[in-house]
């Protein structure tokens, strides 16, 4: 389903790969993609930054987070699938209705959260509600932490290129 909607990824010599024919949903996700990836920024001289900057296809990510409950407070494992400015979470990964779908344009803040008494906790503000989340391992709120950033930083920049090229009819 990632490689159907997003068909892009890096190679060793930094070329960017199509892929026509997506691997089953079953298979293993190789951890080769990540030193992939590093290798090709060290390659090129470019940062691991700069890459997933020049190709916001590859902006996306799946995986287990565990999530704060809005009233009780209780913290129950969740699958969620970051896609284009949608962050969406399941009940599980075999779900295919999300519980929530949350749009990023109105997110104003991602950031690791040390008020939480969780090893790996960060949190996402909206205006209604602060969303407190955290991973596994530190390498893995770093990844979401990292990608959720930098969409946000995507959205300003088309709200400031929007707002500068205002047109009059």
């Amino acid at each position: 389903m990632h490689f159907a909607n997003q068909p892009l990824i890096g190679s060793e010599t930094g070329t960017l790969i199509v892929l026509k024919y997506p691997y089953p949903k079953k298979v293993e996700e190789p951890s080769i993609y990540e030193s992939v990836r590093v290798h090709t920024a060290m390659q090129t001289g470019k940062t691991e930054i700069d890459l997933i900057s020049s190709a916001p296809s590859l902006g996306t990510k799946e995986g287990y987070l565990t999530k704060q409950g809005k009233i009780v407070k209780n913290w129950k494992t969740r699958w969620f699938t970051l896609h284009r400015n949608e962050l969406k979470y399941y009940k599980d990964q075999t779900s295919t209705e999300p519980i929530r779908a949350l749009d990023l344009t109105e997110c104003s803040a991602v950031q690791f959260d040390y008020s939480q008494e969780k090893v790996n906790c960060f949190c996402l503000v909206f205006p209604m509600r602060t969303y407190y989340l955290f991973a596994k391992t530190g390498v893995e709120a770093d990844e979401w932490i990292k990608i959720l950033q930098w969409k946000l930083s995507q959205i300003r920049k088309k709200r400031q290129h929007d707002s500068g090229h205002s047109t009059f009819g």
